[in-house]
């Protein structure tokens, strides 16, 4: 197991995606954002079953800034309640991995 987790987000266009993708890198609470266009959301909101059209961000970052992140997100989303869900990394290839953890804040 390592301490690197990938969070899953969808934002409601393209430019809000990589408004929130660019302020996470530069925050470097994130080492790489991926924005995956187009994708459709099926979900009950509200008391009724809801289609969207959304982008979804892979976010690749270390565990221990994910309450930072989620802060930073939510700061930036148009969303009353944004999708923010990380899934723990268990391996991957070393030189990634440590790419990561040298991107991101070493705190």
């Amino acid at each position: 197991m390592t301490d690197k987790i990938v969070v899953f987000c969808t934002c409601a266009s393209e430019q809000e995606a990589g408004k929130i993708a660019a302020g996470l890198v530069d925050r470097r609470l994130a080492a790489c954002v991926n924005i995956l266009p187009r994708l459709t959301s099926v979900y009950r909101w509200q008391g009724a079953v809801q289609k969207s059209e959304e982008w979804l961000m892979m976010i690749k970052t270390r565990r221990h800034l994910l309450e930072r992140l989620d802060r930073e997100i939510r700061g930036m989303h148009s969303y009353e309640v944004p999708e923010i869900i990380a899934l723990s990394v268990v391996d991957g290839a070393a030189p990634y991995l440590n790419w990561i953890e040298a991107e991101t804040d070493g705190e």
